[in-house]
């Protein structure tokens, strides 16, 4: 059993040292080079159909308030993202993607999908119902030491 967590704890370091690695490389290679890695995840984090609000943003990310401001204001000045009122109460500055923030936001998903379809491959029904269950028991984990 010591042995087999051994061999979890290895993969899972591996695994999120290699998607970052992956990710920054892939993104210093494209077109959106001019990104750091923690704002392709604040633009992902903004999304495309839930306007939110900053302080929304920054709880996703687990950023404090004024480094969301920082953020979302770097993305602004770059064309990714841009401020808005909120519809029915004015009062309120929602974030949201310009076209630009639009295709890299799709850019990123269509990278994860293909992540998680490989992840998945050749796993049955019940293996992937162990997976999510394992993966649930680690997210709940990160929740309660957030």
């Amino acid at each position: 059993m010591a042995d087999e967590y051994q061999k979890i704890n290895e993969s899972l370091i591996r695994i999120y040292n290699g998607i970052l690695w992956i990710e920054e490389k892939k993104l210093r290679e494209s077109t959106f080079n001019d990104l750091t890695i923690k704002e392709m995840h604040a633009i992902d984090a903004i999304s495309m159909y839930d306007h939110q609000t900053s302080s929304q943003v920054a709880k996703k990310l687990h950023l404090s308030p004024g480094t969301m401001t920082a953020t979302a204001n770097r993305l602004i000045a770059k064309g990714y993202a841009k401020r808005f009122h909120d519809e029915e109460d004015r009062r309120i500055i929602r974030l949201g993607l310009t076209h630009k923030g639009r295709v890299l936001y799709r850019a990123h998903r269509a990278y994860h999908n293909m992540m998680v379809k490989s992840f998945l491959k050749d796993m049955s029904e019940s293996e992937q119902k162990i997976i999510h269950k394992a993966l649930r028991n680690l997210e709940d984990f990160v929740d309660d030491h957030s």
